[in-house]
């Protein structure tokens, strides 16, 4: 009898490490691995086919920016030139006349843009009617499915020369005030359009995030006498800062592309002294004027910049105790 109840109960061990181990994956071949989840390897193969096709694979292309490149002779007999072209660049005053304009509208949609969704989302959160979070919700993320070209149509006939404002303005005696070509208001109206297309759309993110805070604690705020502003201030942005904070460096690592078909449309109204951004910079030299090198070496310098932000942001955010985008070593 002890002898079978000690087969039995070995028996029961190897079922339970073999439980483990197909819960865990830790005792698993990788081929085993592969083989349990191939299901959802298969629903994340198209997503990493377009990464690869149209994200990594392009990073070849940086190498014309250390060539002389001719499109007929292609990558491998055009001549190497080393940093010529990033030489260049930086002694060219339209490259630095770029990169200003750049950082002032990446700066003023960072302060005025950002907030917006965040903001909007605790707005809607606070609504009790579920139809009018939801009425509303829909009527202001709608704008971002409609394209740039038509946004910019509308606003034209809404603050251009002959649109509604400047013609209210002038049947009240006041001069007239075209928007659309003043090239000190161009940031601001690139950050108005920005947040009437996307500042909704963005709301969904804070929106899911703010679903997630235990209502316990709400309640357990009420009961110590919080009041709203103070349950918004010690519960809402803390439970939704980590979230916050992924976005945010997100679009430090965007800071330099601050949106190419927005600006196309609209730099010859303002002039390229004020409507040039480093991505109309890089089109207009690389594909209309074909300096594929310079070009390149230009968007080498935004990609690197943009890498370096998101990885000094998200040391950053390990230093305050966040996990930012990725968890660190140390933690």
């Amino acid at each position: 009898m002890a002898e079978t109840a000690t087969q039995v109960a070995g028996t029961r061990r190897k079922r339970a490490g073999k439980a483990t181990a197909h819960g865990t994956g830790r005792h698993l071949t990788l081929r085993q691995r592969i083989r349990r989840d191939k299901v959802m390897l298969l629903l994340c193969l198209p997503g990493l086919l377009y990464f690869v096709v149209f994200h990594y694979v392009p990073l070849l292309g940086y190498v014309t920016a250390f060539q002389d490149y001719q499109p007929y002779l292609g990558y491998a007999q055009s001549a190497w030139v080393g940093f010529t072209n990033f030489t260049e660049a930086f002694t060219e005053a339209a490259f630095w006349s770029a990169t200003g304009n750049t950082l002032t509208i990446a700066l003023v949609q960072l302060v005025f843009f950002f907030p917006v969704p965040i903001v909007l989302a605790l707005l809607l959160n606070s609504v009790v009617s579920d139809k009018v979070r939801r009425f509303v919700q829909s009527i202001v993320y709608l704008p971002h499915f409609i394209g740039w070209v038509i946004i910019v149509s509308i606003f034209q006939q809404i603050l251009g020369g002959a649109g509604v404002v400047p013609d209210l303005l002038g049947s009240m005696g006041l001069p007239r005030y075209d928007m659309m070509s003043d090239p000190g208001a161009f940031p601001w109206l690139l950050t108005l359009q920005l947040v009437w297309k996307d500042a909704g759309w963005g709301t969904i993110i804070i929106l899911a995030a703010l679903l997630n805070i235990d209502k316990q604690h709400y309640e357990a705020a009420a009961i110590d006498g919080a009041g709203r502003w103070r349950r918004t201030w010690h519960v809402t942005l803390p439970g939704v800062a980590p979230v916050i904070i992924l976005l945010l460096i997100l679009n430090l690592g965007q800071i330099l592309s601050v949106g190419f078909e927005q600006i196309l449309l609209q730099r010859d109204a303002v002039g390229p002294g004020a409507g040039e951004v480093l991505d109309t910079y890089v089109y207009f030299h690389g594909i209309k004027d074909g300096d594929w090198g310079t070009s390149a070496a230009v968007g080498l310098v935004k990609a690197v910049i943009g890498t370096a932000l998101v990885l000094g942001a998200n040391k950053l955010a390990h230093f305050f105790g966040h996990e930012g985008i990725y968890r660190g070593a140390d933690r």
